[in-house]
Parts: structure tokens; C-alpha cells; sequence
């Protein structure tokens, strides 16, 4: 069993900054491969970044990419996503989540193949 905790949401101006935190209970946390989602009010939950087990692969959505950074530091059983210059549309509820294995379609994964899922940390950006 795994519990996923996130922390670092709040209220953020936009063009702001935000580091979100989830730290995990897994014994071998190093053998999950790890996700971000969010989910909008009235919006489906959707990827943001994911990370390999290992952390030599990284992924972004569209939507996030060249301002974003997913990590993860095994020894600490944490996975991070800094996220800047931050916009409205950001907005949401952001979920860490963990996948036994690396057992995830890249470089874009569905929420369904994640088995462990956070409480969710709320980020919202104001105009």
C-alpha cells in the first residue's frame, strides 16, 4: 500500500511561482513510476508531468512544457513539480499519483493505469 501526501498549493498571482511536494509511504518507492494531474472545476482530471522510477525520464503535457520541472528525490520518498510563470488556467486541483513498475503509457498517461492517488493540493492563480 502507498499514501501519497501533497503539499505546496496556495494562492498565487500570475507569472508567479509554485513547488509542489508529495511525499509517498512506499517501502520501495524508487519502483514507482510517478504523476501529476489536475483537475478544473467542471473539467476532466488531466496529466501534467510524469517521472520514471529512476528519474532519467520526464514528462510533460503540452500545456505545462518549458515551464515546469517534475523530481524526485528517492532517498526522501518525494516527487516535486515546480511550476512557473503560472497562469489563470492553471488553476486547479493538482494530484500526485504512483504506478507500480513504470507501468504507464509515455509519454502521455491516463489516470486509470495509476493505482495510489494523493488527496490533492489546491493551486489557484489569480489574474
Amino acid at each position: 500500500q502507498v499514501q501519497l501526501v501533497e503539499s505546496g498549493g496556495g494562492l498565487v498571482q500570475a507569472g508567479g511561482s509554485l513547488r509542489l511536494s508529495c511525499a509517498a509511504s512506499a517501502r520501495y518507492f524508487n519502483t514507482y513510476h510517478m504523476g501529476w494531474f489536475r483537475q478544473a472545476p467542471g473539467k476532466e482530471r488531466e496529466f501534467v508531468a510524469g517521472i520514471s522510477s529512476s528519474g532519467g525520464s520526464r514528462y510533460y503535457a503540452d500545456s505545462v512544457k518549458g515551464r515546469s520541472t517534475i523530481s524526485r528525490d528517492n532517498a526522501k520518498n518525494t516527487v516535486y513539480l515546480r511550476m512557473n510563470s503560472l497562469k489563470p488556467e492553471d488553476t486547479a486541483v493538482y494530484y500526485c499519483a504512483a504506478s507500480f513498475a513504470d507501468w504507464v503509457t509515455t509519454p502521455k498517461p491516463e489516470p486509470y493505469e495509476y493505482s495510489y492517488w494523493g488527496q490533492g493540493t489546491q493551486v489557484t492563480v489569480s489574474s
